[in-house]
């Protein structure tokens, strides 16, 4: 599964316009760049609101951006306590954004706990990480390389995410929890012209 890399897709091209025309995005990646946090990207629902509010609502707006879903891979600081102190990092430097940066080589140690079910096996890279994300159109990440080129994590492709789609991905998240996140969202009111597709 390519998750970057490569030669740039259309898909690609077009999500990297629509990140480079926001500025206030663009300051988010380049916080997170300069932070240190190894293998660092942002993904998720702050890209979501972005790409939807942009072509399928009222615009984007970041006051209405409930986290700024930063994830990171170092195998050596597994402890939330990190976790934390990755997230004061990133405040410390734009105190604005509600960051949450999270270390996916530590996601199996809190896992189970939070969400139910058996233990899961540890994450080899970001990208194996990303493709578990509760839809498809939300298991897309991108940063900002050291020449201020934009790379994008999509083990999935775009297709959801440009084209209005809130579907299911059945990775790691059930029917009931991913129901219940379609009654959160309210993804069809937020944005009137993304296509719901009910899980089941």
């Amino acid at each position: 599964m390519a998750a970057y890399g490569g030669p740039v897709t259309a898909d690609e091209r077009e999500l990297r316009e629509l990140v480079r025309g926001n500025r206030w995005l663009t300051r988010a990646l380049t916080v997170v760049r300069d932070s240190g946090l190894p293998d660092a990207w942002i993904g998720a629902g702050a890209l979501r609101d972005l790409v939807w509010g942009e072509r399928y609502g009222d615009g984007f707006d970041p006051a209405t951006v409930r986290d700024v879903d930063v994830v990171f891979f170092d195998p050596t600081r597994l402890t939330r306590e990190d976790d934390d102190r990755a997230t004061a990092r990133l405040a410390a430097a734009w105190p604005q954004p509600p960051w949450e940066a999270r270390n996916q080589a530590a996601v199996h140690t809190w896992y189970a706990a939070k969400f139910g079910g058996g233990p899961i096996a540890p994450y080899r890279d970001v990208a194996e990480a990303v493709a578990t994300w509760p839809e498809y159109a939300t298991a897309v990440a991108v940063r900002l390389d050291g020449a201020d080129r934009l790379e994008v994590c999509a083990p999935y492709g775009l297709a959801d995410l440009l084209g209005g789609v809130w579907r299911h991905n059945p990775a790691r998240v059930d029917v009931a929890l991913s129901r219940r996140r379609l009654a959160r969202h309210r993804p069809a009111q937020r944005w009137p012209g993304v296509t719901v597709i009910e899980p089941g």
